[in-house]
């Protein structure tokens, strides 16, 4: 079965075979795909996690070492994210023009790695110091334009209501009543941004959430204006001397484009790692930390070479059972993890497979189906496509 075939069976069973009913609390579990789709989609099949399952009880399996931080692992992954940084830029300065592309993509990946350094300090999980944490997170994404305190806050509201509907902000899906509202041109944008176009979504992430005040508590605007002013001067500065020392195509060839493949990176890892045709997002009555880190957090195999540059942040699930936890140890708790409770861990392998089974499906959430396509007339006809 393939999976286009798969997404058809799926949207054309009935609500009754598809999903399991907790009729106590009204919690509505995860749609279970047949094991074909399941084959289909890259994904190992999953239980449902235990009802009164507490984050204590699964963090009770996780060895205590695996939250030492060490200097020395962190300090590699910072010279190891410095030197592939740099190497990409000598490749982009040294490339033939038919070699760009590939010169760009490699460039983009690496400097993921300083958002996952920062990643790890903005959950104070980088270094015991808290000033080493804001110093080390703050010069690592000055390259990437973001303010360090205004990500660190926004990104906490995530790992405190993963999967959550209407709360989480990492990558919130459409529902149906938003389709039924909107203009005919906020569909064309769901169209894109849900679709071909899913590699971007998180610069549209980056400009709302980062630089609005209207997100962040008055106790927290000072923090994060100081944050913002500094990314400002940052690229001020970084801009004036690219444009002066290369020209505007400079700019566009050693900075614009990779950071344009390095959100590529940010917008599929986000999604990967949450989306998926059978992973609900629920409501606040449905909704549980313990389920939503264990069971609604996807771990994702990779090349060992985005893996390596990107420190593991495809280690996802106990990421969310514990940010405390760094990134050179992630593999060591996922070990754990799953010789207790690998049932109910959603694992995948990256490729196309993968990414057109979220991008030609996941676009609408709907309470019975999960989600569903892309309605050629209205929402009505979603359920038959």
């Amino acid at each position: 079965m393939t999976a286009a075939q798969c997404r058809s069976e799926t949207n054309d069973l009935p609500h009754n075979h598809s999903t399991h009913m907790e009729s106590a609390q009204g919690f509505k579990e995860y749609l279970v795909p047949p094991s074909d789709c399941i084959s289909a989609f890259k994904y190992k099949k999953v239980q449902v996690p235990p009802k009164d399952l507490k984050l204590s009880d699964v963090m009770q399996t996780i060895p205590k070492e695996v939250f030492n931080k060490d200097p020395w692992k962190a300090s590699f992954c910072v010279l190891l994210t410095v030197i592939a940084s740099s190497l990409g830029i000598f490749w982009i300065h040294k490339s033939s023009w038919f070699f760009l592309p590939l010169a760009w993509f490699y460039t983009g990946t690496a400097w993921t790695g300083l958002f996952v350094i920062a990643h790890d300090c903005g959950h104070r999980a980088f270094a015991k110091s808290r000033l080493v944490n804001d110093i080390v997170g703050t010069l690592s994404l000055l390259p990437l334009i973001y303010p360090f305190e205004a990500w660190r806050i926004q990104h906490n509201i995530h790992h405190q209501n993963t999967n959550l509907l209407d709360i989480d902000n990492a990558w919130q899906p459409f529902q149906t009543t938003h389709w039924e509202q909107a203009t005919s041109f906020q569909k064309l944008v769901f169209r894109i941004v849900k679709g071909p176009m899913w590699w971007f979504a998180s610069v549209g992430h980056w400009l709302k959430y980062h630089f609005n005040m209207g997100y962040f508590k008055d106790s927290q605007k000072k923090r994060v204006l100081f944050s913002c002013a500094l990314v400002v001067v940052f690229f001020l500065i970084m801009t004036t001397f690219l444009v002066h020392l290369t020209g505007w195509l400079g700019f566009v060839k050693y900075w614009l484009v990779p950071w344009i493949f390095y959100h590529f990176w940010m917008s599929t890892f986000t999604m990967i790692h949450h989306t998926a045709p059978h992973i609900p997002f629920l409501t606040k009555e449905q909704w549980s930390n313990a389920r939503a880190s264990l069971g609604l957090t996807v771990h994702c195999d990779y090349p060992f070479w985005i893996v390596l540059l990107c420190h593991n942040i495809n280690v996802h699930i106990p990421h969310h059972i514990s940010t405390q936890i760094p990134m050179y140890n992630l593999w060591k708790a996922h070990d754990a993890l799953k010789q207790k409770w690998s049932p109910y861990m959603n694992e995948a392998q990256f490729g196309w497979t993968l990414l057109s089974a979220i991008i030609r499906r996941c676009h609408i959430y709907d309470d019975e189906l999960t989600y569903v396509s892309f309605p050629k007339k209205n929402i009505s006809n979603a359920k038959s496509l």
